[in-house]
């Protein structure tokens, strides 16, 4: 099955799909469909894989102090199932019990990808026909996100390639994420008709300026340093020093959190790759904290139209095509998880996951790019003004007895 979030985003001038898995177009490449093409090649090499025997998904292993997780469905871009959430989570809370253990290491296999997202074919499939893995999903990924996020054991997540969706829930809410030349991140939800979940509405407004905002509204592709420079890995090193580093953890004598961190600050330190290249967003963060920093989707759209430059032209041809409904929950869902606890925006995250299963443009988002790959999502409602705060406020609503519950 395939990610629930895969690549997307405003561009951070890559090209198109990346290398090997580029799908043929079967149309004329028209600039505004690259946002979904990219989601497309990601989607579709995801959806490649075929059920193998669920116990290899996932690699559980002890080395040295350190319980080690390897997520290992390379084909699939180790895109996150509900039988890998189900092996993970008990075994993190028994490492997390076990005097033995000092930390806890996770990373992917194959090269291309850490993770690419959640299980999204599932997910659809479930949805439509009105099976409990479209509670289920979500519910227990979202209670693996608050293990990660409340584990006392310093947590290291080696993002070493694709890190999307799902994949970005599993590393963002731990102690330390090592990104490298060779990550790609993204919270590409609104083109596919769902809402930058995993706990986005507490780490993206948290990020520096509205840079969160920007990245949740817009899909918009972080590579590489970059993703340490926006505050979103704490640490960036070489790809090729990524073996290396796991073997110096593993070697360290029963270590606190500050010896993980100051071994990670060591190699951090000593890379010099791409020092010298700017921030991508550095030139346009002046422009992003003012343009995403009004309180409703109308008046940022009337924003980046008033401002006409070309940085704010390109995010409105962006984000035009995004879920009307998507960036209204999106952006609200931000606004609202700037002062929330962690558990209290997984808890609003679970009730919105459920409003998107009830919804529409979840079935349509994902018919455009993965199933017809026609690229043209029917949106319902087609504009912003059309998704009223009525609505929004029932996607907001609490579930009663079928409510997420935190440990």
């Amino acid at each position: 099955p395939p990610a629930r979030s895969a690549l997307s985003g405003g561009g951070s001038g890559g090209g198109g799909a990346m290398g090997p898995l580029a799908v043929p177009a079967l149309r004329p490449r028209l600039p505004w469909l690259k946002p979904f093409r990219r989601l497309q090649v990601i989607l579709q090499h995801l959806n490649m894989s075929t059920s193998a025997d669920s116990s290899a998904e996932v690699l559980l292993e002890k080395r040295g102090c350190a319980g080690v997780i390897t997520l290992n469905r390379p084909k699939a871009l180790n895109a996150l199932n509900i039988s890998m959430i189900r092996q993970i989570c008990p075994q993190l809370k028994g490492w997390e019990q076990d005097s033995e253990t000092s930390l806890i290491i996770i990373k992917g296999t194959g090269g291309k990808a850490f993770c690419a997202g959640g299980d999204i074919r599932a997910i659809t499939d479930a949805g439509r026909a009105g099976d409990r893995l479209a509670q289920d999903f979500f519910r227990e990924e979202y209670i693996l996100n608050n293990a990660i996020g409340t584990c006392r054991k310093p947590y290291v997540a080696l993002i070493d390639g694709i890190t999307m969706g799902g994949g970005v829930g599993l590393s963002v809410h731990g102690h330390f994420r090592v990104a490298t030349e060779k990550t790609v991140f993204a919270m590409p939800e609104t083109a596919i008709g769902l809402f930058p979940d995993v706990g986005g509405g507490y780490f993206l407004p948290r990020l520096p300026g509205k840079t969160g905002y920007f990245l949740a509204l817009t899909g918009f592709r972080l590579k590489g340093r970059d993703i340490q420079r926006a505050g979103i890995a704490t640490h960036f090193i070489e790809a090729e020093k990524v073996a290396a580093l796991e073997k110096d953890l593993t070697e360290l004598k029963s270590p606190s959190k500050e010896t993980v961190a100051g071994l990670l600050d060591s190699y951090h330190m000593k890379c010099k790759l791409d020092q010298e290249k700017a921030f991508i967003l550095g030139e346009h963060m002046d422009k992003i904290n003012s343009l995403f920093s009004a309180g409703t989707m109308e008046e940022i759209i009337q924003n980046l139209t008033r401002d006409g430059s070309p940085f704010a032209l390109k995010q409105l041809e962006t984000i035009t095509k995004m879920s009307p409904t998507s960036l209204k929950m999106t952006l609200r869902q931000l606004r609202e998880g700037a002062s929330l606890s962690l558990q209290e925006v997984l808890t609003m995250e679970y009730r919105l996951s459920q409003a998107c299963m009830r919804g529409h443009d979840f079935y349509e988002g994902v018919r455009a790019v993965l199933i017809d790959k026609d690229q043209s999502p029917k949106w319902k409602p087609a504009t912003l003004e059309e998704v009223t705060d009525e609505f929004l406020d029932s996607c907001f609503k609490s579930l009663g007895s079928s409510e997420l519950k935190l440990q």
